[in-house]
């Protein structure tokens, strides 16, 4: 083995006669490993409060027609948020809700998910609902009231609205607000709150 020069002035390993002499050079540390680009952190949720105002909203309904939040003041209103459309939680908890409209007196019921309107139409058909079915394809009202964030299923993260209903004062305001509430409670929470009004 020699050693010989290179007009670099780094020094050349060689093998074997100088005439088929290879440099062998000495591979650089490798760098540590850079993850795909992430998106960036999702901002954390707002968490409305009771006593609040309510966000107002404009949102289209099972019949496409235009539905303002303001058009119900002087009503109480649930409004109450769930993924989609005919899967069982969703269904169960629209029709606990339906099934106590004799025991709410002039409460209005509002159910929010991102269906478009022809979905929304045939759930309500499906099941009898009777009650406001409101279209947030976009979630911007999702948004709003802190229930659209990350949730994870079968190992995958994701964002997706965190089922949730808000009970809405004649005023305006946010009397009651149940995050992460689940289908069976969403009918036995409003009465409760109903009765201690």
């Amino acid at each position: 083995m020699q050693v010989g020069g290179h007009p670099s002035g780094v020094a050349t390993l060689f093998f074997g006669p100088v005439s088929s002499a290879y440099p062998v050079f000495m591979p650089a540390q490798p760098k540590p490993t850079q993850l795909d680009p992430a998106q960036p952190a999702p901002a954390q949720p707002k968490v409305l409060k009771p006593l609040s105002k309510a966000p107002a909203f404009t949102l289209l309904d099972q019949r496409s027609d235009k539905i303002k939040l303001s058009e119900f003041l002087g009503r109480k209103v649930l409004i109450f948020f769930y993924p989609k459309a005919s899967t069982p939680g969703c269904t169960t908890q629209a029709c606990g809700l339906r099934d106590i409209a004799d025991e709410i007196g002039d409460t209005a019921v509002i159910g929010i998910s991102p269906d478009l309107p022809a979905k929304l139409q045939r759930f309500d058909e499906q099941q009898s609902l009777g009650f406001t079915l409101l279209s947030d394809p976009e979630h911007l009202v999702a948004e709003k009231y802190g229930v659209w964030a990350e949730k994870k299923l079968y190992g995958k993260v994701y964002m997706g609205v965190v089922r949730s209903a808000f009970l809405i004062g004649e005023t305006g305001k946010l009397e009651q607000v149940w995050y992460k509430i689940s289908p069976k409670d969403t009918p036995k929470k409003l009465l409760e709150a109903l009765a201690q009004a």
